[in-house]
């Protein structure tokens, strides 16, 4: 079976970079399903959850927006922030969704209210995704 080479990058460090037989990314229009021989194509993604499959297991990782850059048998993530389900820290992202409640009630200025609601989102997706991990399943 054909596979994919996939990289994960970061400004910071490369996250994940292996053959993979299929990547699901949260673009900015909806999901994306990568295969191989996919036709090329360039898009932003947003917030969310990516997973990829390789072999029997699927891994997932919180994607913190960026851009996906598809060849026939290569994908290239370049991530505001990318972080693997297990290496997510469920108490410091518990932590991080306490505080932007907090900022969220608040409610002090417009700028305020922005950063809050974007720490929120990204808190909530790394709940998420480590607690999809935690349990051991797929998504729907």
């Amino acid at each position: 079976m054909a596979k994919l080479n996939l990289d994960i990058v970061t400004a910071e460090r490369v996250v994940f970079s292996q053959e993979v037989d299929s990547v699901v990314a949260p673009g900015v229009e909806g999901e994306l399903g990568i295969l191989p021989r996919h036709a090329p194509l360039l898009t932003a993604l947003k917030l969310g959850e990516l997973r990829i499959k390789t072999g029997g297991e699927e891994i997932q990782m919180a994607i913190g927006g960026g851009f996906l850059e598809v060849m026939p048998d290569k994908v290239v993530v370049l991530a505001d922030s990318a972080e693997r389900a297990d290496e997510i820290d469920v108490a410091r992202a518990q932590e991080a969704k306490r505080r932007a409640e907090q900022r969220l009630q608040e409610k002090t200025t417009d700028i305020d209210l922005a950063r809050a609601e974007s720490a929120m989102a990204r808190a909530l997706l790394r709940l998420k995704v480590a607690e999809r991990r935690r349990r051991g399943r797929s998504p729907q």
